[in-house]
This record gives structure tokens, C-alpha cells and sequence, in this order.
């Protein structure tokens, strides 16, 4: 089903109106007496009066904090409803603004960007508002967004909660006996040790929510350390941060594969999180209270039988299973074949002659190791690709919000989180256009030989291509001028028909040897790995994974998969640093009874 998306329009001063902005305006006390005005309307359950408040064209972001889901709603009669249905219920109250600021982030766009805190029936919540300015010189609520920080009576235990006792030669012991879960069954079962599956165990375990990590690897980032060599994060280090440890102040900007590796080892044994490594979960049943019996089977063959209520599934968007094309003729090919999860190093293909087949992340790491060691290597590239070099493009994607002296990594989420995704791109076509001609050279140099470009969905991007599809670009780091000067050679002037004894045939009739095909062609679905363990019947309840619902919203990850008790811990390591939070809370609030599934608001 194809997503409907609203008409999401900036509001640029020339729309609304207003011909010059004050930068000097008094952000603070505007923002102070909107919201102590908006609160009185609240404490009255007066809708006419919150919605007096905003324009119409406004946008309600919420996370949990009234409607247990992840929900956006745009224009009055949206909000409308959403307040008629769930503003008496929710109690909000003890409005509090923290912080308020005059932003321009363009010439024609301008707001005050508000946090602010508050309470529900259940939680303490966070806020952040914009207000845009009118034609007659006031302010008015363009964007609002609520979120559930912690449940009330049940806050994470950290800080002035934290464990004050000592313990004097018991601590050991006593890890353990919690690790083996010999006194009882974990509460939550979580597949799968990379970021997902540590984040959300760590929240959950400042959550006094017993959990259990089933890991198949025989230790903690063996899926990065095993990974090809020259793999390292094109992410800067301000927006990798997990949950309660960040990377040290030296750590460098851009990580390598095996250091994260090392640094996920480190934070599962400081944050003390029970793992089984070198164990593999291979089946899964729910009985009639929909809690689940897990079977996981451990490296010496023994099995045990969990019995947990919660079950996490922790295996990223592709399930760990690698997507290889299929083509006729695979049976004749006598060179090697292999998926870039199991390529190590182009050390290993020396003197050979190489295709990889794919022009993302993955082939254009790859390949420029393969240049690196002096191996015969071609690209070969079946759709567009969106390129970006992260010197040029990092800084304006992500520099307002995860970079050096602005946010903490927290306040950044949120600040991210509180303008609506469909916003959210129509600003980031403006910044991909501003990269494209930061990156002009490199990106003429590409279409002169050849390559084939977009700038992500309706020119929004990488993040646009992310969130539907998990991949489809290429953050440069000089792979690209490898291709421009032929180093790196490129093939993608006709699609694949078949493999023939030495290579591919392609549908034009021109055929290309290689002693080596490799596929860095992503990952399949997550639901062969479910099914496999789960069952026909429940993978065939899983809501759809991954992609924008018509509301702008990431499906299904983080919150209800429409399985009761099965949830989806998936995402880049910001995305899990922020939304593990979520999941751990719902989970929460079913154990201590403050929410029941079919109170979400959907």
C-alpha cells in the first residue's frame, strides 16, 4: 500500500506574512507565557482554547506520553480529535519550561524553539515546541511534541538511585548466579547482542526488568569484528553515543569496525548485562497468555527451556540474512561467490580479478580496499545511488544537532524527534541541494564516467533513503574519486541474465570474467529469521517492518509489531540509543499494570 503523505509546507516568513524577524526577541519570556497560557487551557480540558494556541497547519508529534504509540498529527482537526479522545484520560499537569531559544535555521525560516517538562496520569514527561511568528508581530504554535521520559514511582536507577551499599566479596558471585539465571526465568528474552540488543537490555535493567541476551557469537561485537577489515562507521562519533556511557572525549570521529567491537564487549560487561554468548535461540512458542517458551540451545548442545512474558528480537533490519540475487546458470560458475558478510579482506583475493556487484556502503568500502591492495576490481552498479562525502555533508546534516559543543546526545534525540518527519525532509532537500554543490566536483566527476546518482526520496537525502529502505547511498570517504580516476572500474550499462562458466552474461549480450563475484548486496527480511523460530502463524501477524506509515512515522520498530509480548529493538546506534528507552518503557508500564496494549491510541 502506497504511503499518502500530507502536505508538509515550511512556514517561510514570505507564507506567513511577516517581512522581518527580530533576532533579539526575548525567547524566554515569549515562550514562558505561551506556555503558561496553553497550560491553563490543559488544566481545563479546554480544546478550543489549546487549539487557539496554533495555526492551523500545526503538527502534534507524541511518543508514548498520551497515546502509548508513535504518533503524528497535522492541522486542527487532527489535533482536535486526538485531544477529544485522550487529553482528559492522560491528567497532564505541572507545566515547566526549561529552556527557550531563537532559531533561523534559513533566511526565510524562523521560530523560538521551546523544551519544556510536564506530568501525565502515569509519567514525567519532556516537551518541545516552535512557535512561528504571525503577521500581526505575535507567536504561534507551529510544532509540538510530547514524549514519556519515565514512569512515575519506576525511574531509571541512576544518579541519586543508583546502589549506595557496598559489597565486599559477594560481587562476583552474586554476577554470576544473575547471569545464569539459576533462581528463576529472565522476564524478557532478547535475540541478538549488537547496539539493539545491549541498549535495550541496559535500559531494562535500570528498569529492574530482568532480561537475557541470546547471543550467537562466541563474544560481544563479533558481528563488527568479523565484518571485512576496512570497515568503519560513516557516522560521526556525536551521534553514536549509547545509552549512559559515552565514547571518551578521544575517541575518533569516525569509528572503526573493530574498535566498536571492543567498546560493545566493554559496555555489556560494565553495564552488567546478562549475556549467553556462543548460544543460539531455536524456537520460540506463545501460549494462551501470550508469554512465550524459548528453547535456546548452547555451544556444548545442552538446552534449556525459558519461560519469559516479553520477547525482543534484536537481529537488525535484515535478519542477518544476506540478499543474494538469484540467476540462472549459478552451477557453471567456477570462480568463488560469496555475500560481503562473509568477506574478510581483499588481501584474501590477490591477483585475482574481482566484481562486486552493488554501488552502496558496503561495495564502495569494499572496492577501494581492493584498490588499496592492488586487485583487479569493478563495481558494478544495478540502480541510482545516492553519494554524499561526509566531509561536506555531515556537518550539515547532523552539525546542528550531534556534533562538538552543541547537544548532548540526549537533548539532540529530542530536539530531532520534535519536528515531524515529513518536515524534517522538506529542510533536508534544502540541505542535500546545498551538499550537491559543496560536492559539485566529485559528483560531475562521477556522471562524466558514467555513474549513476539520485539525492534520496524527492531529493531529501540519505536519512529519506534510510528510513524506507535501510540503505541505498554512499557517505564518501574517497571511494569516489577512486571510481572517477578508474581505479575502481564501473559496470552498469545493462542488467544481469545469467552467470556463465567465467562470469556474467548480460542482457545486452556482453559478458564480463571474474575470478571472484561478490554480492554487497544488502540484507533480506527479518521474517525468515522469525519464522524460523517463531512460526508461520506469528511471522505471519507481524505488521509490516520498516518504512513510513502515512503519518511520517518508522513502522512497527520499538512498539506494538502486532504480536502481543514480541517487539522489534532495530536501528543505527542513535536510533537505539534513543528509542531502546521506549521499548524498555512499555514493557515497564505492562509489567507494573499502568498501560495495557489495547490502550494504545491507533
Amino acid at each position: 500500500m502506497a504511503t499518502t503523505e500530507p502536505a508538509a509546507i515550511l512556514p517561510t516568513l514570505d507564507r506567513l506574512g511577516v517581512k522581518t524577524v527580530p533576532s533579539d526577541v526575548d525567547a524566554p519570556k515569549v515562550a514562558a507565557l505561551w506556555l503558561e497560557s496553553l497550560a491553563q487551557h490543559v488544566s481545563s480540558n479546554n480544546i478550543d482554547g489549546i487549539l487557539s494556541h496554533f495555526t492551523d497547519d500545526a503538527w502534534w508529534r507524541d511518543m508514548l506520553a498520551l497515546t502509548w504509540e508513535f504518533r503524528t498529527f497535522h492541522g486542527a482537526a487532527s489535533i482536535r480529535k486526538l485531544l477529544a479522545d485522550r487529553l482528559a484520560p492522560a491528567k497532564l499537569s505541572s507545566f515547566k519550561l526549561t529552556s527557550a531559544k531563537f532559531e533561523s535555521p534559513y533566511p526565510d525560516l524562523a521560530w523560538i524553539l521551546a523544551q519544556f517538562t510536564f506530568d501525565s496520569d502515569i509519567g514525567l514527561c519532556s516537551g518541545i515546541f516552535r512557535l512561528i511568528p504571525t503577521a500581526d508581530g505575535k507567536w504561534t504554535g507551529f510544532t509540538f511534541y510530547t514524549n514519556l521520559e519515565d514512569l512515575k514511582g519506576f525511574q531509571e536507577k541512576i544518579g541519586p538511585r543508583r546502589n549506595f551499599l557496598p559489597n565486599h566479596g559477594k560481587w562476583k558471585d552474586e554476577r554470576e548466579r544473575e547471569k545464569q539465571f539459576l533462581d528463576k526465568d529472565p522476564t524478557v528474552l532478547i535475540v541478538g547482542g549488537g547496539q539493539s540488543g545491549l541498549d535495550v537490555a541496559a535500559r531494562l535493567k535500570l528498569l529492574d526488568i530482568p532480561a537475557l541476551i541470546i547471543e550467537k557469537n562466541a563474544r560481544i561485537g563479533d558481528q563488527w569484528r568479523f565484518r571485512y577489515q576496512a570497515l568503519c562507521l560513516h557516522d560521526p562519533v556525536w551521534y553514536d553515543h549509547m545509552p549512559y556511557m559515552p565514547f571518551p572525549p578521544s575517541w575518533p570521529v569516525y569509528t572503526p569496525a573493530h574498535k566498536l567491537a571492543g567498546w560493545l564487549e566493554y559496555y555489556a560487561e560494565a553495564m552488567e548485562l546478562n549475556i549467553w554468548t556462543s548460544s543460539t535461540v531455536t524456537k520460540a512458542e506463545q501460549d494462551a497468555n501470550n508469554e512465550w517458551d524459548v528453547t535456546v540451545e548452547k555451544a556444548d548442545g545442552s538446552t534449556r527451556v525459558f519461560h519469559v512474558k516479553h520477547l525482543v528480537f534484536a537481529i537488525g533490519l535484515g535478519g542477518n540474512n544476506p540478499n543474494i540475487p538469484e540467476f540462472p546458470g549459478r552451477e557453471e560458475y567456477q570462480g568463488q561467490v560469496l555475500h560481503s558478510i562473509y568477506h574478510n579482506s581483499a588481501k584474501d583475493h590477490v591477483g585475482k580479478k574481482v566484481l562486486v556487484v552493488g554501488a552502496c556502503t558496503s561495495a564502495h568500502d569494499i572496492c577501494a580496499d581492493y584498490v588499496e591492495h592492488g586487485v583487479d576490481v569493478t563495481m558494478y552498479q544495478r540502480d541510482t545511488t545516492y553519494i554524499m562525502s561526509t566531509k561536506e555533508g555531515m556537518p550539515r546534516v547532523l552539525g546542528h544537532l550531534w556534533w562538538e559543543g552543541v547537544y548532548g546526545p540526549d537533548e539532540a534525540d529530542r530536539v530531532d524527534a520534535s519536528l515531524p518527519i515529513w518536515l524534517n525532509e522538506q529542510i533536508h532537500k534544502r540541505i542535500t541541494a546545498e551538499i550537491a554543490e559543496a560536492d559539485k566536483e566529485t559528483l560531475d566527476g562521477l556522471k562524466k564516467v558514467g555513474f549513476k546518482l539520485n539525492f534520496g526520496y524527492e531529493g531529501s537525502g540519505f536519512l529519506s533513503l534510510t528510513r524506507r529502505r535501510g540503505g541505498g547511498y554512499y557517505l564518501d570517504v574517497g571511494a569516489s574519486q577512486l571510481i572517477i580516476d578508474g581505479k575502481i572500474k564501473l559496470k552498469n550499462d545493462s542488467h544481469i541474465k545469467r552467470y556463465t562458466k567465467t562470469g556474467f552474461e548480460f542482457e545486452d549480450g556482453s559478458t564480463f570474467d571474474a575470478d571472484v563475484i561478490l554480492f554487497a548486496t544488502g540484507f533480506a527480511s527479518p521474517a525468515t529469521t522469525i519464522e524460523r523460530i517463531c512460526g508461520a502463524d506469528v511471522a505471519a501477524r507481524i505488521k509490516p517492518i520498516w518504512g513510513l506509515s502515512d503519518e511520517g512515522e518508522l513502522r512497527t520498530a520499538w512498539r506494538d509489531s502486532g504480536v502481543p509480548n514480541f517487539w522489534f529493538m532495530m536501528g543505527n546506534l542513535a536510533w537505539c540509543r534513543f528509542h531502546s528507552k521506549h521499548l524498555a518503557l512499555q514493557i515497564k508500564a505492562q509489567e507494573e499494570g499502568l498501560f495495557r496494549p489495547e490502550a494504545r491510541y491507533v
